[in-house]
């Protein structure tokens, strides 16, 4: 479906790199995952090869919950998402590069993605760029419709990052921590049932807690003397015990 002529090189690029994989011309360094991706290139860089693609369209590759997604204000300018499922997270809504495989069946009732069945919110049709873009070609609509001219591409402030990022609902579970998590239209359908339950608080969630642990230990633990208090206590109760006076001869 990918190879049709409608597709441009640069999306269909987009669909199909594995990306987070080593960079082959920097695999003895340190950081090498491919986790930009180049528009003018149509492939996947790593931050060692910005060098080379200094004046080129680079589009910030994230992870989350174990699969390949962009930010929504940055899929908007390459093509229209409008009925795709996103997901807020990070304070940031993203979307999914490609369809994910389902840990279990779709529920009887719901919204369901027209291209894999997978549960959506209700006011969306896809979960993903892919799933749409095959719904697209699948029902004859000219993709060229879908598709935006988008000349100037960043990274965003403050440069690159590691792309790694933490789904809402496992921060909830894990630090009891209310979040936004869910569609544009205020929804997560289809996010719990995702494998990756394990995930680790982000850096800011784990920085606030070792933040607060000192206060806390303060809180809960006993007023304590110093040690000087607390011998000499000692040795005057020992001087103020019963006298044993020797026996008579």
């Amino acid at each position: 479906m990918l190879e049709s002529s409608e597709v441009p090189g640069w999306l269909s690029g987009l669909l199909t790199e594995k990306f987070f994989n080593a960079c082959i011309l920097h695999e003895d360094a340190r950081k090498n995952e491919k986790n930009v991706f180049c528009l003018d290139c149509c492939e996947g860089i790593c931050p060692h090869c910005f060098v080379n693609h200094r004046s080129h369209r680079l589009l910030q590759i994230r992870r989350y919950v174990y699969h390949d997604v962009i930010r929504l204000v940055d899929a908007d300018k390459l093509m229209d998402c409008a009925q795709v499922q996103s997901y807020t997270t990070n304070s940031a809504k993203v979307v999914f590069l490609n369809q994910r495989p389902q840990t279990r069946p779709p529920r009887a009732s719901g919204n369901l993605c027209i291209t894999c069945d997978r549960n959506l919110q209700e006011s969306s049709l896809f979960c993903s760029i892919s799933c749409k873009l095959q719904h697209i070609l699948r029902t004859g609509c000219k993709l060229s419709m879908y598709l935006r001219k988008c000349e100037f591409l960043a990274l965003p402030e403050p440069g690159l990052d590691d792309g790694q990022m933490t789904p809402d609902s496992v921060l909830e579970q894990t630090v009891s921590i209310r979040t936004e998590s869910g569609s544009s239209s205020g929804g997560a359908a289809g996010l719990m049932d995702c494998p990756n339950l394990s995930c680790t608080a982000t850096t800011e969630v784990v920085k606030k807690k070792r933040s607060n642990l000192p206060g806390c230990r303060s809180a809960i633990r006993p007023a304590c003397r110093p040690v000087s208090e607390i011998s000499e206590s000692m040795i005057l109760n020992r001087r103020k015990g019963t006298p044993h006076r020797s026996p008579f001869h």
